[in-house]
């Protein structure tokens, strides 16, 4: 029995080491399998490690070129405003002052300041100092980079000569707009680098010191908009662009009427509140926005404002206009009409004179000269023509034989039509009326400045009930032709008048064009009626080139202002806007494209335009702009990889 259980159990003995043998290889790969997983972890921990890495670093580095950016232009823009010099521009109440015609800038400090950017900034510079020491160690340097050169610039046309002249002739305001590009290389704790570029433009307007109180004589032209009786709470204003000097002898209104308020230049008023309409309620507050129930009416005012100023005091008639035709001066202040005796001076085309009692026609001031001469020749002796009576009147452009450029003036009365041309290379002036022609030697003159140079006024002793150009869109104005028109009752432009050549650029910068400015101006003047404006046009538009005034002392019976003949779109004005009063006008959008020449250039203004008295403290202000200060706008910004800026 005994023999019978030793087998069993060796077989017993033989299964466990089979089964232990089983056991182990299983641990085995179980343990491979662990280890390989752990592996697999491993890797991926230390991938996701380093992307997060590389990725922190990257943005960290772009932050750094991003801050660089930020820096570099501030300073710029602070070290270009640190290089002003308005020391010549005091003591105007002494004769022997400096003058302040020279720029108070000199022309290399773009140069200069372009170069102490990138000598300053030419190397890492670390971000985590000062207040930021506890930040991560970020650097930045400007530097050139491929696709990408570091510019600093003064923008074609400036510095542009703003504000009013003082009482010694000396300019009072300059605008800079400065054009750049900036280059940053960012880079982050370790060698990640990102590179940025900018490009844009910054402006600042530059105020000379003056502490004198000196009244000037300062021509309306100077203004982009002026309005004598703005009663407060009156009405709110058309919004759209409005360039140029603005100043009301009373208060400046301004409505939440979905379009925005864009002043480019110094805004004044008489009253020491500005008014806000909401609706029908008028809010009067100094502030230059005001917010009620959550709505916000936000004026932009990028050349400042003055409130509480000394209202400008108005032309008194039109006789010095109406005396200019036959003297070419205006004789000065004129204080009444020519007379009969002063009339002899102008004839029609056939040769009668003018007297107090006509009613009718065209005159023109010429004389056979030199007198008494058998072989005397018809000559130009004044400074335009007069009209006696209502007429409608025509402007356009046209060439003679030689290619000379000519003026046309086609002027209506009735069935009878006059048209004359002055022709400023050839001298001469050409008068044609039904069969009749009269040639004469010369053209108008202006001769007030003492130096003689053509200069038109015409001068209709009624209402103009027409005045236009050939069509939408069409010159109406010839280059070199200066030229006021006055009328003694209402304007009503009924088209387009329009210069050949536009001396600013119409869009917001509205900037003064050199390579436009042909001594062309236009001004149009009723000191005791209303400029009419309608739009005989499908698109309702109109555009009027010139200084518009409809303005003077004898405007408190009938508020002399600008009104609206049916429905206007769009009017645009390039020139400026003065009136007595302001009226509702049917009109959606009004925009104002400022003629720059008449501040920038010392006495340039239509001929013979009305003027106002100022005094030099209340148009302008006696500060600097404070540093840092001034209009910003970026054109461009992109961020680029590996140090490189190509597209």
């Amino acid at each position: 029995m005994m023999m019978l259980f030793k087998p069993r159990k060796r077989r017993k003995q033989a299964n466990n080491i089979q089964e232990s043998g089983v056991a182990l290889v299983t641990t085995l790969l179980l343990l491979m399998l662990l280890t390989a997983l752990g592996l697999i972890m491993a890797l991926t921990i230390n991938s996701d490690m380093l992307i997060n890495g590389y990725y922190g670093s990257y943005r960290s580095a772009y932050y750094a070129a991003d801050s660089g950016l930020n820096i570099a232009r501030q300073v710029l823009m602070n070290q270009s405003q640190a290089a002003i010099d308005l020391s010549p521009c005091t003591g105007w109440s002494s004769s022997s002052a400096a003058p302040c015609n020279t720029p108070p800038m000199a022309s290399t400090t773009a140069a200069t300041v372009l170069s102490y950017i990138t000598s300053t900034y030419g190397s890492f510079t670390v971000l985590n100092t000062g207040q930021a020491a506890g930040s991560q160690k970020q650097s930045f340097e400007v530097v050139d980079t491929s696709g990408c050169t570091n510019a600093f610039t003064l923008a074609s046309g400036y510095p542009m000569q703003q504000g009013n002249l003082n009482s010694l002739g000396q300019v009072t305001q300059y605008r800079y707009q400065f054009n750049y590009t900036l280059c940053v290389l960012g880079r982050a704790q370790g060698a990640q680098q990102v590179a940025t570029s900018e490009t844009g433009a910054f402006s600042f307007t530059v105020t000379a010191q003056t502490s004198s109180t000196t009244q000037t004589v300062v021509s309306f032209s100077a203004f982009g908009g002026f309005v004598n009786v703005y009663t407060p709470c009156s009405a709110p204003l058309v919004p759209g662009l409005m360039a140029g000097p603005m100043f009301t002898n009373g208060q400046w209104q301004f409505g939440n009427l979905g379009s925005q308020y864009i002043f480019t230049d110094p805004v004044g008023q008489a009253n020491a509140n500005f008014g806000y309409w909401f609706g029908g309620t008028c809010i009067q507050s100094p502030t230059p926005t005001y917010t009620r129930s959550g709505q916000t009416i936000t004026p932009v005012f990028k050349g400042g404002y003055n409130l509480a100023q000394t209202p400008a005091p108005l032309p008194t008639d039109s006789y010095s206009q109406e005396w200019a035709v036959i003297d070419s001066k205006g004789t000065g202040e004129a204080t009444s009409h020519p007379g009969n005796s002063d009339l002899a001076a102008l004839k029609n085309i056939t040769g009668t004179a003018d007297t107090s009692s006509t009613s009718s026609g065209v005159f023109i001031p010429y004389a056979c000269l030199p007198s008494g001469s058998s072989s005397c020749v018809n000559t130009m002796t004044g400074g335009g023509f007069m009209v006696e009576g209502n007429a409608s009147v025509k402007l356009s452009t046209g060439t003679d034989s030689s290619s000379n450029p000519t003026q046309v003036y086609t002027i209506t009365q009735g069935s009878t039509v006059t048209t004359i041309t002055t022709n400023i290379n050839a001298n001469t002036t050409k008068v044609t009326s039904g069969s009749n022609t009269l040639n004469l030697a010369g053209v108008p003159e202006n001769k007030v400045t003492g130096t003689t140079t053509p200069g038109t006024m015409l001068y209709v002793d009624g209402a103009i009930t027409s005045l236009s150009g050939p069509g939408q869109g069409v010159a109406a104005i010839q280059d070199g032709s200066q030229i006021t028109i006055t009328a003694s009752g209402n304007v009503n432009i009924t088209g387009d008048v329009l210069y050949k050549k536009e001396p600013v650029t119409m869009d917001l910068n509205n900037t003064y064009v050199p390579a436009n400015d042909s001594n062309q101006v236009l001004g149009i003047f009723t000191a005791t009626g209303n400029i009419v404006l309608s739009s005989p046009y499908s698109n309702n538009n109109l555009q009027v080139d010139g200084s518009l005034a409809a303005i003077g002392q004898s405007c408190a019976s009938n508020s002399c202002g600008f009104t609206v003949s049916g429905y206007i779109n769009t009017f645009n004005n390039v020139g400026g806007q003065i009136q007595f009063n302001i009226f509702g006008a049917n009109m959606s959008t009004e925009n104002t494209y400022f003629d720059r020449r008449f501040t920038q250039r010392q006495g340039f203004a239509p001929p013979w335009f009305p003027s106002t008295k100022v005094s030099q403290s209340d148009v302008i202000s006696a500060q600097a702009p404070a540093v840092g200060n001034g209009n910003f706008q970026r054109t461009s910004w992109r961020t680029c990889a590996g140090g490189s800026c190509t597209p």
